[in-house]
């Protein structure tokens, strides 16, 4: 274990000194202060396990300091000394939350037990904590995973889990209506700040200016209609999650000041002159690809590299078709809880166009499609009709007896392929999945694409050989 930090405040050099000696023999990491303004400056830049401090200092007394560090981290035990002891003093500082109030002079060994005290107290709670989140972190897990079984989809899955506990910055591409924001909502969830905020903001919605005021917040008069001073979304997220979406839509002049806070952790509001400090976690996402960006001018590969430091690439959904049969299942459920109603179920056929389409706005598009259908059925099922007509929309394609028969492509011999097996399993579509060695939504896919063996097939319950 490494030795427990302790932040010494007092006026006096010697009374420093001497402190810094004993407490240094006893194990524990050091730092000195000579009054309150270099303490609350050394507070920031140390954050200590453990402050110890006088309470009559000029300018800045112990009570401040004491407020300071229940600002920062209100588990850090903070000790008070004063020569000039009263009943009152004593109140006030366990009132304002104190660990231990001792009286100069006292004896080294008083000193010590009540730093060691204070040192596993924090050990204690720091452990109490990190043990709750994990707990938190592995509940919330099962409640708000993502769906999708695809073992491509599983990969991101797992290398989003094991960068949530980490303050690292992320970045998530992939096109549009793949899921970003729900991936980076269960980053937040699993993160060490899932009881702060989750603040998200679309930066291709809102022009320039507005965007810079909603980011970094702006000052009273900073420009026309700022009749009052406004925190920014950084401020406003201290302590959780800020979403960055469509992040390659941001202009050169508002990446620079990304830039900043992700560098020194600080904003200046729009208008104003003193930087204000950040404590967020940064989740940034795009259906740009950035690389290309930066070689046309249009991204800063500085900004690239500080927001890219944990890349996620979201797969569309033609890639996971596996999963399919579950976003159905999960999105009709979802229709029939908002109507109150029973959940509706796909017709075969209907189900098998869904699993052939390619579904280029992905997710988005297929709850879109799926509660149009759940609108326009009016039984407890939904075919093919309640479909948008996108989806049945094909190119027609050659029946084998129009090709050449010296030349034939290999989709036409694929195709006399799948008829052959469909015949020899008497039209059952499983087993001749598992003949050809393919998935059975991809030999939906193929005989729905291929409408004339899709029509002679048979059905899927029909006899074996």
């Amino acid at each position: 274990m490494t030795a427990p930090t302790i932040l010494v405040i007092d006026d006096e050099s010697g009374i420093l000194d001497a402190l810094r000696i004993l407490l240094r023999n006893e194990g524990f990491d050091v730092t000195t202060a000579q009054g309150g303004r270099a303490g609350l400056e050394s507070l920031k830049a140390t954050m200590p396990d453990i402050v110890l401090t006088d309470i009559r200092m000029p300018q800045v007394g112990g009570i401040d300091i004491l407020t300071a560090v229940r600002d920062q981290d209100p588990e850090t035990p903070v000790i008070l000394m004063t020569a000039q002891a009263s009943l009152q003093s004593a109140i006030q500082a366990v009132n304002e939350g104190a660990f231990y109030y001792i009286q100069k002079p006292f004896s080294n060994d008083d000193l010590l037990a009540i730093c060691r005290r204070a040192a596993e107290h924090r050990r204690l709670r720091a452990e109490n904590k990190q043990l709750k989140q994990e707990m938190r972190r592995r509940e919330r897990s099962g409640q708000v995973r993502p769906i999708g079984k695809s073992r491509v989809f599983q990969e991101v899955l797992r290398l989003a889990e094991q960068v949530a506990p980490t303050d690292s910055t992320v970045l998530i591409q992939g096109e549009s209506g793949t899921g970003k924001e729900v991936v980076a909502r269960y980053i937040h969830e699993l993160s060490r700040r899932c009881d702060g905020a989750f603040l998200s903001i679309n930066c291709g919605a809102l022009p320039e200016s507005l965007l810079e005021s909603e980011l970094f917040g702006h000052v009273k008069g900073s420009f026309t209609g700022a009749v009052r001073d406004k925190q920014g979304l950084f401020m406003a997220a201290r302590g959780g999650t800020f979403f960055l979406d469509e992040i390659g839509e941001m202009s050169a002049a508002t990446q620079v000041k990304l830039l900043r806070v992700l560098q020194e952790r600080e904003a200046i509001p729009v208008g104003g002159t003193e930087a204000v400090p950040v404590d967020v976690r940064v989740v940034a996402a795009t259906n740009r690809d950035l690389e290309e960006e930066i070689k046309r001018g249009r991204f800063r590969t500085d900004l690239y590299y500080r927001l890219n430091v944990i890349a996620l690439h979201l797969p569309p959904l033609r890639d996971r078709r596996d999963d399919l049969p579950l976003f159905v299942e999960s999105f009709l459920k979802r229709v029939a809880a908002s109507r109150r109603e029973v959940p509706k179920r796909l017709s075969q056929a209907a189900l098998e166009a869904v699993l052939a389409y390619d579904w280029p706005g992905n997710v988005r598009e297929l709850e879109n499609a799926l509660e149009r259908a759940v609108v326009l059925s009016q039984g407890e099922g939904i075919d093919v009709p309640h479909l948008p007509e996108r989806i049945m929309r094909r190119q027609p394609e050659p029946l084998v007896a129009e090709r050449s028969p010296q030349n034939p492509s290999l989709e036409v011999i694929e195709r006399a392929y799948i008829t052959w097996v469909l015949q020899a399993e008497g039209g059952n579509k499983t087993r001749a999945a598992e003949v050809l060695g393919i998935d059975p939504s991809t030999l939906y896919r193929k005989l729905t694409r291929y409408e004339g063996v899709a029509a002679g097939a048979g059905d899927d319950g029909g006899s074996r050989r």
